[in-house]
């Protein structure tokens, strides 16, 4: 027995060159045990047959809204109850746009309106499409509207570009169904039912020019830990995360940003929503005063180039002084002197805590599995110093949530 026997999976096809490595997903689907029916769009038909899906699922392929056979027990209302969870792999900018603007033009957008189950999406598609400011639009709207995105992963493109876009493998996504299951069968009451958190993650990108930009070696790892620890911890879970290369947590609602500036709004448009603000993200401080339209070109003679910088916006400082204020939880990534900007940082920002670590020990620094870090509570005008022994970034995250909920809830008691 496995977590998804007798689980019941719409895999919902889209057009992309991705679709190929949706027939290996649900192979993979029905090996672990789960039910399997495939809905594909016109645009995913040109890319794989459906008999494909119909072979390796043994069941017929959805594809037709106003099939006479089906309607005539309302077919796509009978398979949008069916389901217990629908997967949309890939979802092309196409059904993006169509699904943040509630169209029901064919069987897979309909089924995603009349369904009482999740929805989640795992985009693919060229990077300077997922890039564009339509669909980052469309993609932070299909999250408000509680649809799940699974951040596309960056590297070589069918097309030859280079950058994010890419769908993640099967085995990726199917570790990532197991997971969704496994936390929603877990009903037993967690230290953090009934909050509300909200975690940013990863790095920002500042574009200098429509190819280059400012960012850092963040991997997002510690902020997407702490995301399915508080899920797992019972939580209302919304990860904001910049460009990863990482599966969203089971459980947890992504919206996916690229510049500060986005990363801000988004948070903005959380803090009436927020019990906790997590500041995992490592958010560039300066961004290109101007953005060139054109792709900077290296002039004869010119051995140096000047660029202008302004700085970006302090989200962690903003979410900490407006109103409503969230209980702030700050990160300090610090190379020197770790505690002593910790907690200059913690007074300064007016933050209730702040987690502090060392990147530039090459063990627990960016993009490594494991981490140690020390934990700064503010208690009126003092301020109480934990250190946390290096663990994996799990293990590490889950016990950083079980210490912040127990000051939580310490500070909001009369």
């Amino acid at each position: 027995m496995t977590g998804l026997t007798n689980k019941r999976l719409l895999l919902g096809v889209s057009g992309g060159i991705a679709a190929y490595k949706t027939a290996f997903l649900a192979r993979l689907l029905v090996k672990a045990g789960a039910e399997v029916r495939v809905v594909m769009t016109d645009g995913a038909q040109a890319f794989v047959q459906p008999l494909t899906f119909q072979a390796l699922t043994g069941h017929p392929v959805h594809t037709t809204l106003l099939d006479p056979e089906a309607e005539a027990g309302m077919g796509h209302i009978e398979l949008a109850r069916w389901a217990d969870l629908i997967l949309i792999a890939p979802a092309s900018a196409d059904l993006m746009a169509r699904l943040a603007g509630g169209l029901a033009n064919d069987l897979l957008s309909t089924l995603c309106l009349a369904t009482p189950a999740p929805v989640h999406l795992a985009p693919a598609m060229n990077q300077g499409m997922w890039q564009h400011p339509a669909t980052q639009h469309n993609a932070s709207l299909l999250a408000q509207l509680g649809y799940t995105l699974i951040p596309p992963e960056s590297g070589e493109q069918a097309c030859g570009d280079v950058g994010p876009g890419r769908m993640p493998e099967p085995e990726t996504l199917l570790h990532w169904i197991e997971q969704h299951f496994a936390t929603a069968t877990n009903n037993t009451v967690q230290p953090a039912t009934g909050l509300r958190i909200t975690i940013t993650a990863g790095p920002t990108r500042e574009p200098l020019d429509p190819v280059r930009y400012l960012s850092n070696h963040s991997s997002g790892k510690m902020g997407y830990a702490l995301a399915a620890a508080a899920a797992e911890l019972g939580a209302e879970v919304h990860l904001i995360s910049g460009p990863v290369q990482l599966a969203v947590p089971a459980g947890v609602q992504c919206l996916p940003v690229t510049t500060a500036e986005e990363m801000l709004q988004a948070c903005e448009a959380r803090r009436n929503q927020t019990d906790l603000f997590i500041a995992c993200a490592a958010v560039a401080d300066y961004r290109a005063e101007q953005v060139a339209e054109h792709k900077i070109k290296k002039q004869s003679g010119q051995d140096a180039m000047t660029l202008t910088l302004v700085k970006n916006p302090d989200i962690l400082a903003q979410m900490a002084t407006g109103s409503p204020r969230p209980f702030c939880v700050g990160f300090a990534a610090e190379t020197q002197n770790v505690e002593g900007y910790a907690q200059d940082k913690l007074l300064r920002k007016n933050l209730d805590a702040i987690v502090a670590n060392d990147v530039s020990d090459p063990g627990i620094g960016f993009g490594s599995d494991d981490n140690r870090v020390t934990l700064l509570l503010r208690k009126g005008e003092h301020t109480e110093i934990r250190p946390l022994p290096q663990n994996s970034k799990q293990q590490l995250a889950r016990q950083l949530l079980l210490e912040l909920l127990t000051f939580y809830k310490e500070q909001q008691q009369p």
